[in-house]
């Protein structure tokens, strides 16, 4: 998968100080995943090291201002912004990751000051800005947040299912797309119950209707739908919903394991993987197609290691 990041995130020393801020789980565990294009219009424009910059409000519009001599700097960042975006436009991106708090590549977590120095708030870095209204529906986050499990097993999960869906899309029919579906439920439930039951109308009221207008239709739902966060509750109720399958298969003594292990995942004493990897087994052991085909129980390589942390639910 084609990753666009920070620069400094894959340990380039091109900050303002000529350091970096190399990121371990991006350099060490998604890389074997990615392809990585590096961007950073801060160095395109004023080189490393530089000094360094301030977003600054005035008259409700946001300014770029040389920490050292004052003067105004947005055009100039702008313009190499501009260069950035169009670079990585060609790239074929599966997502963005942009490094936190940076003036240029904060995502809403960039400070933002008053002219008289006093601090205003927080805002998207330029070039952020400029990616997420090119990119509407593309996977981003900034490495900052990425340190939350809970945060960072959403962000994989949606960044794999991006990407599934891309290479989907090559000679795509109307049945693949049923199938593909199917294969979606459950993941789609833990994120969005809503938005799972509209793209479940998409595809079963298809009759009548081009199938470019209903694939576009579906693609912009399923990209937004598997942007959302997932909860303990929403999964818990998907975990339930795929005990429900297996059923008729259990003895009394597995349906109480299972039950448990969901319970305790619930309370936040077992981590999801506990209860999930207990359904798979069952699932194998009874040859349950419809569970085996499910994308939630393995949304991306189990060697990441997302789901081992209690911590990731929330």
């Amino acid at each position: 998968m084609k990753i666009a990041v920070s620069g400094c995130l894959l340990g380039e020393k091109i900050r303002f100080d000529k350091g970096h801020k190399r990121d371990d789980f991006v350099m060490d565990e998604l890389s074997a995943y990615a392809e990585y294009i590096s961007f950073c219009p801060e160095n395109l424009a004023f080189g490393s090291p530089r000094p360094s910059i301030r977003m600054v409000k005035e008259d409700e519009k946001l300014n770029i201002i040389s920490n050292k001599t004052g003067d105004n700097l947005t055009d100039e960042l702008l313009e190499k912004s501009n260069q950035e975006l169009e670079k990585i436009n060609t790239k074929d991106l599966r997502a963005i990751i942009f490094k936190s708090k940076s003036p240029t590549c904060g995502m809403s977590s960039s400070k933002v000051y008053l002219p008289n120095g006093f601090a205003e708030g927080k805002d998207d870095g330029v070039f952020a800005g400029l990616c997420k209204e090119a990119f509407p529906y593309l996977p981003m986050e900034e490495e900052g947040r990425l340190c939350d499990p809970w945060l960072r097993e959403n962000f994989v999960m949606q960044l794999f299912a991006y990407d599934a869906f891309e290479n989907f899309k090559e000679g795509a029919q109307m049945k693949s797309l049923v199938l593909f579906h199917q294969s979606y439920k459950f993941l789609l439930q833990s994120k969005d119950e809503k938005s799972y039951r509209e793209l479940g109308k998409i595809v079963g009221s298809h009759d009548g209707k081009d199938f470019e207008s209903t694939f576009k239709e579906y693609e912009k739902l399923f990209k937004i739908a598997i942007s959302k966060k997932s909860s303990v509750g929403k999964t818990r109720n998907v975990l339930e919903h795929m005990a429900g399958f297996l059923k008729n298969f259990l003895d009394s003594d597995e349906k109480k394991i299972l039950h448990e292990q969901i319970d305790d995942y619930a309370g936040k004493i077992l981590p999801v993987i506990v209860p999930l990897s207990t359904l798979y087994i069952y699932a194998k052991k009874y040859d349950v197609e419809y569970l085996l085909g499910q994308k939630f129980i393995h949304p991306y390589p189990k060697e990441l290691a997302l789901r081992s942390d209690i911590k990731s639910v929330k």
